[in-house]
């Protein structure tokens, strides 16, 4: 770990003062030249040792993250996944070949992605979603097809993977909001701007939850708290539902006490018709 400026400049006065030769280098003025030669060598120490300790974080995230085989290595190798581009022979990367940055990057479409070792023995569950614009979405059949595959080379043998690539969850809620009357009128909207602070931060705080991460309906609550013009928030429901990929349907809303995991890793809130606003 890297010491500070002053730990540095301390260890060299002390090692002048230790010097019989150095012993007419003894003036306490900030500005002697010898004093103001040891910080000049001290701050380069110091930022020298900062580039150390930066090195060494990089060099033990790379180790932790891309350590083969585990639960890290298969969602980084998912957010590796190339649309339409083919590997190199006998590898698990892809041909770059002739291609701009912009060209790869553009190529990289799942944007999402979460590794859960499932309750079964050597079985994962990749849960994955891309995005357009603001809005994740899940990948078309062309995509998951060539994602699927390509998963099949890359995975180690004997590891079964099962990939989850639904549609949003659907959240629905029932909310009571007590607003400022000076900030926010009668049907939601911010006075001075116009816009729906209510449903734009909802939508902010879905948006924000970390992928196939737990939606906290007290979180929630606080969140919406902190968006001026909102005094409090009462959750009357808060309801859940999520596409069952063998019927083609959406199950039936089940309700959330207190908090859940989107099967499909993430939410759409579909309207907003449950929401009134009162003083």
């Amino acid at each position: 770990m890297a010491r500070t400026v002053t730990e540095i400049q301390q260890q060299i006065f002390a090692n002048i003062t230790a010097n019989e030769d150095l012993a007419t280098l003894n003036s306490t003025s900030k500005v002697a030249i010898y004093r103001l030669i040891v910080f000049a060598v001290s701050y380069a120490v110091w930022t020298l040792e900062q580039l150390f300790d930066i090195h060494s974080a990089q060099v033990d995230k790379a180790i932790y993250e891309n350590k083969p085989g585990t639960a890290r290595w298969y969602r980084n190798m998912s957010l590796a996944f190339q649309f339409g581009f083919n590997l190199l022979t006998d590898d698990d990367e892809f041909d770059n070949t002739g291609h701009t940055t912009d060209e790869i990057e553009a190529s990289k479409i799942v944007r999402y992605c979460s590794v859960k070792e499932s309750l079964e023995s050597s079985r994962l569950i990749i849960k994955i979603a891309g995005e357009s614009g603001d809005d994740l979405i899940p990948l078309t059949l062309t995509q998951i097809t060539s994602f699927g595959f390509y998963m099949g080379e890359v995975a180690y043998a004997g590891v079964k993977v099962n990939i989850v690539n639904n549609p949003a969850d659907k959240l629905n809620l029932t909310l009571r909001v007590y607003r400022n009357p000076l900030v926010i009128d009668e049907n939601g909207n911010n006075i001075l701007t116009g816009g729906k602070s209510v449903e734009i931060a909802l939508k902010q705080y879905i948006k924000n939850l970390p992928f196939d991460g737990e939606l906290v309906i007290n979180d929630m609550i606080d969140y919406l708290r902190d968006v001026p013009g909102i005094e409090n928030v009462h959750v009357i429901s808060a309801q859940s539902s999520y596409k069952d990929l063998v019927t083609g349907l959406y199950t039936p809303f089940v309700t959330i006490d207190v908090k859940t995991i989107p099967v499909a890793g993430y939410f759409e809130i579909p309207n907003f018709d449950n929401v009134s606003y009162v003083v």
